[in-house]
């Protein structure tokens, strides 16, 4: 098959990618911000909603209007067999479905409507509340609809916790640690306000307990967590006092500009109840500030059914613009266009130069050099948006070149400085590996801690690559990359969906970093990507890839995917192979008039097996980089 895949592609017509290229470098320009950057929408499930409206209902503030409009979006999601799932065309998911039934009950459909008793006769049948992640139930706790007895317990005692203590907040990713936070105080006070219904028509009455072995991991932390619930009725006073007052000023000190804290949903959400239980009235500045600041992630559009109203979990403005800037490159734009400039401008404004949670692990690590994901996280610039920062800035004709120099050697050393000891690289933390966080059973929803990961490493070696280095610390990170590289020649993708996403970041990483496309490593490589190339040339896996492995490489085509494998292949100068000529006719037969592409299928990955993302851009960023480097090998 491989070398049918690899003979002369003489049967295959030669795509038109010139008049496609000019139109997707069109619409991408067209679409960027007059400030300099870019965003697409960052689209994710309807828990986002319905715990926006949980909370404005908590805190007494949930209009008519507001949650009209969130229902009517809410109800749009839900699919034929009542569920709603956690990307398109994903199974149905539990909680997700419960979170939303509860929030379309709260909105006034009558319970004997036909999608709400699709839903409920759904849930019952999957173990109703009982089975619902500890999220969920926390978010019915507070309204009285669980009981707290029956969930884990935090202590805020966890916030004193000296840096070398297991479970102490370095231990945890850095969304983790600012959710857990703000949790441990809710869950200390545990409130109970009037939800104006009730879902308890979702109870099985069915008790499970799972049967743990004795000397296991969990059986040890189901004790411990007795222990803290004799613990959470008794506390030692004056500690219990020193440790409320300290998580308090915890979270306010990383409250970002926008009144966000780190620019994403959960920890910004639950600080707002945390500081509001702690006595912060709505009208103090904290508190007025994050609640205005959701303004700017809500996504109002009008529909035939009437205005629906969305609430994104993240925007991602720096991931988007570098990202950007490399595909119009890639597409011809010259290095000194205008809006290639005012990105430029964009990004120098971006750089944070202070120091955030990251200096705990390299307290020595000058501060600077870092770039985040959003408009506004100084406490958590990122390795993989600074790594993709620093090869954008590079392509780049400025005439503030000192400037530029200056944010490109600051942002070598801040990624030379975060590599971990294994020679990895996480996304915001070094040596951030303690498992023994996974095993809390407060934890069933999501990563909690942020090890190295194959496409941030890739991207930083690729990075300092282009820059020139080529020296021990980017032959260690070659290493763990040539040593993680998965059994069937592909390789894991932590922030996108999957082993394509993987693939697609390390090959050309490695390349640039001088593996010669021999390499026995690049060779497995490519037979992967060329078995897994879907009938009609493109290439999709679906995101239950991260559950079941035979889902890997399999799914749908997708622009985005079909990009990353091609970006992998014509790393290697395959540019006339069958397969790359196959990929590249499906991306010019799949664009649409205006120059853009459609996909509706999720290709972004939050925490593999639990939350899932579609970046808008990704669709029209990734195919325009593929044809722009396949017309510049020849092709």
């Amino acid at each position: 098959m491989t070398d049918q895949l690899q003979q002369s592609a003489s049967t295959i017509a030669v795509p038109d990618t010139r008049s496609a290229l000019a139109a997707g470098r069109d619409y991408l320009l067209s679409l960027q911000h007059p400030e300099g950057w870019w965003k697409g929408e960052l689209e994710t499930n309807v828990t986002m909603d319905v715990e926006d409206l949980l909370l404005r209902q908590f805190l007494g503030i949930r209009t008519a209007t507001e949650t009209e409009q969130a229902a009517r979006w809410i109800r749009s999601q839900q699919r034929s067999d009542g569920t709603w799932a956690n990307f398109y065309e994903g199974p149905g998911d539990l909680s997700t479905t419960v979170e939303a039934y509860a929030a379309l009950k709260l909105a006034g459909d009558d319970v004997d409507a036909a999608h709400m008793v699709a839903a409920r006769d759904w849930i019952l049948a999957q173990g109703g509340l009982e089975a619902t992640r500890v999220f969920t139930r926390i978010w019915l706790a507070l309204f009285g609809e669980w009981s707290w007895d029956e969930l884990p317990a935090m202590p805020p005692e966890l916030v004193l916790l000296p840096k070398w203590f297991p479970l102490n907040l370095s231990d945890w990713g850095c969304w983790a640690r600012q959710t857990v936070v703000p949790l441990t105080v809710v869950c200390t006070l545990r409130p109970q306000r009037d939800l104006g219904i009730t879902v308890r028509e979702l109870r099985t009455g069915r008790v499970s307990a799972p049967v743990r072995p004795q000397w296991s991991w969990s059986y040890g932390f189901q004790s411990l967590d007795r222990i803290l619930h004799h613990y959470q009725r008794r506390p030692l006073r004056t500690i219990r006092r020193h440790a409320m007052l300290r998580a308090a000023e915890w979270i306010v000190a990383r409250q970002e500009a926008d009144g966000s804290w780190g620019g994403i949903q959960p920890p910004w959400v639950y600080s707002l109840l945390a500081l509001h239980l702690l006595g912060y009235p709505l009208d103090h500045p904290v508190l007025r500030q994050g609640l205005a600041g959701m303004e700017r992630f809500l996504i109002r559009e009008h529909t035939p059914a009437g205005t629906v109203r969305r609430l994104e979990a993240c925007q991602s403005p720096v991931w988007d613009t570098v990202l950007g800037m490399q595909a119009l490159c890639d597409a011809g734009v010259s290095a000194d266009h205008p809006s290639l400039r005012r990105a430029t401008d964009y990004l120098l404004a971006e750089e944070i130069r202070v120091k955030g949670d990251w200096s705990v692990r390299r307290p020595n690590l000058p501060a600077g050099g870092g770039w985040a994901f959003e408009f506004d996280n100084d406490g958590y610039p990122d390795i993989d948006d600074t790594a993709e920062v620093l090869l954008a800035l590079n392509r780049m004709e400025h005439p503030d070149k000192a400037g530029v120099h200056g944010a490109i050697e600051r942002g070598i050393r801040w990624l030379r400085g975060m590599q971990s000891a294994d020679g990895g690289w996480g996304a915001f933390d070094a040596d951030n590996t303690r498992e023994l966080v996974r095993k809390l059973p407060f934890c069933d929803f999501g990563e909690v801690i942020d090890p190295p990961s194959a496409d941030v490493t890739a991207h930083v070696v690729e990075a300092l690559a282009a820059l020139g280095y080529h020296d021990k610390v980017v032959q260690r990170g070659v290493q763990w990359l040539l040593n993680n590289q998965e059994k069937d020649g592909s390789w894991f993708g932590r922030w996108g969906a999957n082993h394509v996403y993987g693939t697609g970041a390390v090959v050309p990483a490695l390349v640039r970093a001088g593996l010669q496309p021999d390499h026995r490593a690049l060779r497995r490589a490519v037979r992967w990507l060329e078995s897994h190339q879907n009938d009609d040339g493109g290439w999709g896996e679906d995101l239950r890839s991260y559950d079941d492995p035979a889902w890997i490489g399999r799914g749908d085509s997708t622009p985005s995917q079909t990009g990353w494998a091609l970006l992998a292949l014509l790393a290697l100068d395959r540019h006339d192979t069958e397969a790359v000529r196959r990929g590249v006719q499906y991306l010019v037969g799949a664009q649409r008039a205006d120059g853009g592409w459609d996909e509706p299928q999720f290709t972004g990955t939050g925490f593999p097996g639990d939350f899932y993302i579609n970046y808008h851009l990704y669709r029209v960023i990734f195919p325009l980089t593929a044809l722009g480097r396949y017309q510049r090998a020849g092709g």
